[in-house]
């Protein structure tokens, strides 16, 4: 399984030509190392000959896929950037694109039968996997195993994707027959499923479906972010921790009733194809099922370490099948986790019961606990952090997990003959779901649950190989005494550390620029947990993020500097679980896209929306603001909505903050030759437009800030911030902080004067 893993995915990166090559180099070394060495390391040989056996296998199998991408027809096809009709098969449900101002945007993962010009010309017969990008709302229904017809331009998918190309539509699908019975069949439940819960407070009514069946569409994504930073994101997606629950139960009952280990496996066996269709029988769900089932066949068994020959042979066969799981994390954490379950868990529940603890707390503690230890080196490899809650939290959720599951089932399976009993039943399994999610909400605000720790390929293996050495050196006893008592110390002593000086937000804070990737996020502090917020970046999450991070509980005003995505795409995090008392925006109409969006979002909320111009003043809690542009709409300039950018200057604890949105040369000229120096004169400036080098030379001089604020992504492809510029600021005494290179940037008071903070983590 390892050779096949590791060939699979350097071959994904490689040509099919190049990818055979080493799969032919392997296979030659399997058989020389299978002909060849002494008796006495008969061992090392046939595990180098299984290495060697599999590398060839796995490389032999991505390259065959990549033939297909390789296809010249197709790469020239893709390459004259024609309109294409394509005859496709829908592989799986449509996903929606979140953070896109207007309407939404969808990707369907399809299976390409065929393509061709629609000009004319004999078609490409093919087999190959792609993506459809279309806003048509017609893709939003589609069914797995559905046929369509569309007509788009090809585009080329990414390094190292499996994927033949990416198809952009701008049009509906025509359909052809309809899904299987068992799609449609899946369909009908899950959107009973969903109508049953429909009732339900919007947390645990978002994460039954979630917990189920992996349908996560109405889940609120601070949520989801909470069960992440806990560690139990695994419970909101289909993996084999729903196959061996549902299983688990079903064969204890059984079992209480005397059947045989036939009966149970016929029983389980049934229950087991039942949960794939109500899941959907996507690849996905497939794979959860099979290592669900691994699982727990070991486990039932009583012989665990039988079934990890099984799970080795099970995942060699899904990677030789779909080589494009070598690269899926998602793959890589369930092979991990059903290992944990099958290797760490039964060891560790024995010693356990070996110390006295009763059986069902020493197996509650052993499961969690050997499957986050399995899985650590790769979630700390993704996240750059270790997480000290992820045990306790899977610990003390495990009682609800079992009950909110089943109930969610049966749910979906009397949604489609009894609504109301659909309903009574997804009613009675909110409860264990609201357990679950007030240990998410409440563990991922834990302070010093997560520590950081080195990300990628580096880190993952920094951290299994201190695994390792544990595993193997923790059989002594001083061993885990001296490791429990380091822990211990480490603990204890850093966690005051965090409570007391955490560093961020720091004391005395007037102004933030939260680091939000390309994009606008400015929070002005208004007192207790309150504060004023000048636009949202472009997605939800960063700025939610940044605005916990300063214990933000109330926005007391939302203000947009104009409607591009890369200020207002982010809205809906700057509602997450926080109330919002008023929003004001520039009265200008573009983008209407942008417009539409905020005034949604607002609308949910019920909160008030309006426009506002020069000589508008708001104030609060030693806070006032006063709009200061644009003094008259600008029309035919580099960009009308940038030079119509409500323009504001606050001033709190004595200080002056003035805001520029993402006002050009035109705006910024119009704005001091009409208030003069003194008008726009500031002690901070949030400097316009990410930094471009659009800005007039008059304003910089007549506000001659002491901070400069650049609110800018990493790596843009803007060329932003402009270096004359910043030499500039700099050159003028003014110091400039920029987010791409130290994350959230706070301006404090101390000692009289003005300091600055950084928080040195950049997001986006």
């Amino acid at each position: 399984m390892v050779g096949v893993w590791l060939a699979g995915l350097a071959a994904l990166h490689l040509s099919a030509w190049h990818g055979l090559l080493v799969g032919g180099a392997a296979l030659l070394l399997a058989g020389v190392c299978a002909l060849t060495g002494a008796a006495w390391a008969r061992g090392l040989r046939w595990i180098g000959v299984a290495l060697a056996l599999g590398a060839g296998c796995g490389a032999v199998a991505t390259a065959a896929r990549v033939s297909v991408r390789e296809a010249r027809p197709l790469v020239a096809l893709t390459e004259s950037g024609d309109p294409v009709q394509v005859w496709a098969v829908v592989r799986d449900d449509p996903r929606a694109l979140r953070g896109t101002a207007g309407p939404p945007a969808y990707l369907v993962a399809v299976e390409l039968e065929r393509v061709r010009r629609v000009d004319g010309g004999d078609p490409v017969r093919l087999s190959a996997r792609a993506l459809v990008l279309s806003g048509d709302p017609g893709w939003r229904g589609l069914l797995p195993g559905q046929h369509v017809i569309a007509t788009g331009k090809l585009m080329p998918p990414r390094p190292g994707d499996l994927r033949a190309a990416v198809v952009s539509v701008r049009k509906p699908p025509r359909l052809v027959g309809a899904p299987s019975w068992a799609q449609r069949a899946a369909g009908v439940l899950r959107a009973g499923l969903q109508r049953a819960c429909e009732p339900l407070p919007d947390d645990s009514g978002g994460l039954l479906p979630g917990l189920v069946v992996g349908d996560t569409s109405r889940l609120d994504p601070s949520l989801e972010a909470d069960f992440q930073a806990t560690g139990m994101t695994h419970l909101n997606a289909v993996s084999g921790s729903n196959v061996a629950i549902i299983l688990g139960v079903i064969l204890f009952v059984v079992r209480r009733f005397g059947a045989g280990p036939v009966l149970s496996a016929a029983v389980c066996g049934v229950a087991l194809v039942g949960f794939v269709i109500l899941a959907r029988p996507s690849p996905s769900v497939v794979r959860a099922a099979a290592m669900g089932a691994i699982g727990l066949v070991g486990l039932a068994s009583g012989r665990p370490r039988a079934a990890v020959p099984a799970l080795a042979a099970a995942a060699a066969v899904l990677l030789l099948g779909d080589p494009e799981l070598a690269a899926d994390a998602g793959f890589t954490l369930s092979v991990l986790a059903t290992g944990g379950l099958l290797l760490l868990a039964p060891v560790w529940r024995d010693a356990l019961r070996a110390r006295g603890w009763p059986p069902g707390a020493a197996e509650a503690l052993a499961v969690p606990a050997a499957a986050q230890v399995a899985c650590g080196p790769v979630i700390a490899g993704l996240s750059g952090t270790v997480s000290l809650i992820a045990v306790p939290a899977n610990l003390v959720v495990v009682p609800a997990i079992a009950p909110a599951t089943l109930l969610g089932v049966a749910a979906a399976l009397l949604s489609a003959v009894w609504p109301a009993g659909a309903e009574f039943a997804a009613w009675c399994g909110h409860w264990p779901a609201e357990w679950l999610v007030l240990v998410a909400r409440t563990g991922a605000r834990v302070p010093a649950g997560a520590l950081p720790w080195p990300d990628g390929v580096p880190g993952a293996l920094l951290l299994a190989g201190l695994t390792v050495v544990f595993l193997i050196t923790a059989r002594r006893a001083v061993v885990r005494r001296l490791t429990a008592v380091v822990a211990a110390g480490a603990v204890l002593g850093a966690l005051p550390v965090r409570l007391l000086a955490s560093g961020w937000p720091p004391p005395g804070w007037l102004v933030v620029a939260c680091s939000v990737g390309q994009g606008d996020a400015i929070v002005l502090s208004a007192g207790g947990g309150r504060a004023v917020v000048v636009d949202a970046g472009p997605e939800p999450d960063p700025v939610d993020g940044c605005l916990r991070r300063l214990g933000i509980r109330q926005v007391v005003l939302f203000v947009v500097s104009h409607y591009h995505a890369d200020h207002i795409g982010g809205v809906d995090g700057i509602f997450r679980g926080r109330a919002v008392a008023l929003v004001v925006a520039p009265d200008w109409p573009e983008p209407e896209g942008g417009r539409e969006q905020v005034a949604q979002v607002a609308g949910r909320a019920g909160t008030p929306a309006r426009a506002v111009g020069p000589g508008w003043v708001y104030e609060v809690g030693g806070l006032r603001l006063d709009a200061l542009a644009p003094l008259e709409p600008l029309h035919g300039t580099n960009s009308d909505p940038n030079n119509n950018s409500l323009v504001l200057r606050a001033t709190l604890a004595g200080w002056t903050v003035l805001l520029l949105g993402d006002a050009e040369t035109e705006e910024q000229n119009d704005l001091v030759g009409r208030l003069g120096v003194a008008a726009v004169r500031a002690d901070v400036l949030k400097v316009a437009h990410h930094g471009s080098a659009l800005q007039s030379t008059e304003l910089l001089d007549a506000v001659d800030p002491a901070v400069a604020l650049v609110s800018v992504g990493v790596g843009n492809d803007y060329g932003h911030p402009n270096a004359s510029l910043i030499a500039r600021l700099e050159s003028d005494g003014a110091r400039v902080m920029r987010t791409d290179r130290s994350g959230d940037v706070a301006v404090t008071v101390a000692g009289g004067g003005l300091a600055v903070a950084a928080r040195g983590a950049p997001d986006g």
